[in-house]
């Protein structure tokens, strides 16, 4: 969604879940991603003086901001370079819906909503590479060395099938997928995750190195679970993915047990999803309506949040 005046432009960016290949993708695996309806909006205004910012996080000048935020204030300056403007005369109003360290892409979706907002307010063009190239600015200052997973999911309306150096290719699916989502309440810790899978490879290297195989494979077989619309062979994926993942030590006992309480729902499948080690899980049901029964029960465990959606339709339903 955009929408722009002479003084204000205002737009929208969409969260991300991993569906397959957290981790593996680090080491060329394969991985594929989907839109989540979780959205930020952002609204710049034209003003006068320094460039004033607010947001639930952070409110003030942007000079002034934490050093958590450089990441946005240089990918701030980059995109007005680029449109010939002043490092000022602006008001950036952050509005997010998306919970910050959980693995559902927040970082990026502030990005590429700010990138899009002042891109409209100035009336200049903006194509995919370009807006990917600017959001990546930000997504180095918070995650160091990112895939870019993040990035192309959130700007793509379509699954994608992400390789680290190989094009992107969207997943136009024919089938809806009922997707439920449910949040700890516990940041992931994505840095210590992939910190102790790349230990782990130098100290247990042919164990590590199956696993990361395995998710390959599962990657592989999961594509092709989606283009024929086999749910029930796609859900047994993301069980074994999730297997695997609790053998690279990205998982946690709350997260398994979440997982276990989804199957005991009934799910197709169910996972990790994201950096792990906190986060989030997925599971897939058979219908909306089903859905909405293991997303009752995963509440019922006591986590933070429980959303839940199909992706025929851009709806999402809340627990909360």
């Amino acid at each position: 969604m955009s929408t722009v005046s002479t003084r204000t432009a205002i737009c929208e960016s969409h969260s991300k879940l991993i569906l397959v290949g957290e981790h593996a993708v680090v080491y060329g695996k394969p991985a594929i991603a989907m839109p989540f309806p979780l959205k930020v909006r952002v609204t710049i205004q034209k003003a006068v003086g320094p460039i004033m910012f607010e947001s639930s996080i952070y409110t003030g000048p942007i000079d002034s901001m934490t050093v958590k935020m450089k990441g946005i204030k240089a990918c701030i300056e980059e995109s007005l370079r680029c449109v010939d403007q002043p490092f000022a005369n602006l008001r950036i109003r952050i509005d997010s819906a998306i919970p910050l360290g959980r693995g559902l892409g927040s970082s990026a979706a502030i990005a590429i909503a700010i990138v899009r907002s002042i891109f409209s307010l100035f009336q200049q063009g903006l194509s995919e590479e370009h807006l990917f190239s600017l959001v990546q600015i930000a997504e180095t200052y918070a995650h160091g060395k990112p895939s870019g997973i993040d990035t192309a999911a959130e700007i793509s309306e379509y699954p994608i099938w992400f390789q680290k150096g190989k094009e992107i290719v969207p997943l136009v699916i024919g089938i809806p997928l009922y997707i439920v989502v449910a949040d700890t309440g516990r940041n992931g810790d994505t840095h210590t995750a992939v910190d102790n899978v790349r230990k782990m490879y130098v100290s247990e290297t042919e164990k590590v190195q199956n696993s990361l195989d395995e998710i390959g494979t599962i990657g592989e077989l999961a594509r092709e679970a989606l283009l024929k619309g086999d749910v029930y062979l796609l859900g047994n994926l993301l069980y074994r993915n999730h297997e695997e993942l609790k053998i690279l030590g990205v998982s946690d006992g709350e997260l398994n047990n979440l997982v276990e309480i989804a199957r005991n729902a009934g799910a197709l499948g169910a996972k990790l999803t994201g950096g792990g080690l906190g986060g989030c899980i997925l599971a897939l049901g058979e219908s909306l309506e089903h859905a909405e029964v293991i997303a009752t029960q995963l509440m019922d465990s006591g986590v933070s949040n429980v959303w839940y959606f199909s992706t025929e339709e851009n709806i999402l339903y809340s627990l909360k």
